[in-house]
């Protein structure tokens, strides 16, 4: 038996965190800790730590296309997430060169947590016309939502779901608005399907985690990675942040930073 008949592999196509919070070190911790092989494409070199980003390098989309390549020739990759995409060359080279019938789930990072815009408007413009259209899911924040569908304020559930079916009016074959940007004392994202829309609700707990978006997004890669379906797995991925942040890592400046390494098995949590 191949040993990739018993480990599944995910890919993910995202920007590199120096701080090791977010980005392609978080979607490699998560993955470990699911049982998955990890797979990456790097597409931009960022300066930052659990404060800020202080620096942001891309790479050449000619540079992606053959990362992607050299992942897809030799490994049966199961789920690819992105994150980061700085601009339309490589939103586009992603688009060419993903292998298709696999899932592919887009977290569409655009602002860092402290407030650094990471993308440029023609990114968001290629990533709407070009990367969406092809996704399994899209997993917006509060903010990105808006953006992506055009509404000026989402303050409630109602919101989210009109944004959601907006998004997939794009052509996203799912759409996971996440509610952590709402204020109260529960959390709530929304997962807007063409058939069902599902709430998924739990204690908003206390605190300002680096990292959330990217752990999140990669778990469900993961978990479809090994089979689960898109619903199932957004709950499981759900389940699995909670677990990741119960026990963050704190930096020197005492900003808590997500922690997916410490929990593997959810029913602990």
């Amino acid at each position: 038996m191949n040993n990739y008949d018993e480990i599944p592999a995910a890919c993910s196509i995202a920007g590199s965190d120096s701080g090791g919070g977010a980005g392609i070190q978080a979607d490699l911790k998560t993955f470990l800790s699911l049982g998955v092989w990890g797979c990456t494409v790097v597409t931009a070199v960022t300066a930052q730590n659990s404060r800020e980003v202080t620096g942001v390098w891309s790479m050449p989309a000619e540079a992606v296309g053959m990362q992607i390549r050299a992942v897809r020739d030799d490994f049966p990759v199961r789920a690819y997430k992105t994150g980061m995409l700085p601009d339309s060359g490589i939103i586009e080279a992603v688009s060419d060169n993903v292998s298709g019938g696999v899932p592919l789930i887009i977290d569409p990072v655009m602002v860092s947590t402290g407030g650094s815009r990471l993308i440029g408007e023609d990114a968001v413009m290629a990533l709407i016309e070009v990367l969406i259209p092809k996704s399994a899911l899209v997993t917006p924040n509060i903010p990105e939502a808006a953006v992506l569908s055009g509404i000026d304020e989402i303050s409630g559930i109602n919101d989210m779901v009109h944004a959601g079916e907006l998004i997939l009016d794009l052509g996203a074959g799912a759409v996971l608005i996440k509610g952590g940007h709402l204020k109260g004392d529960v959390s709530t994202d929304i997962l807007v399907e063409r058939e069902r829309v599902t709430e998924f609700s739990a204690p908003r707990l206390p605190g300002d985690f680096h990292g959330t978006g990217c752990c999140l997004s990669s778990a469900i890669a993961a978990y479809m990675a090994r089979g689960m379906e898109l619903s199932a797995a957004c709950r499981s991925a759900r389940d699995f942040v909670n677990c990741a942040i119960s026990e963050p890592f704190r930096s020197v400046s005492g900003r808590t930073v997500i922690n997916p390494k410490l929990h593997t098995n959810t029913d602990k949590c």
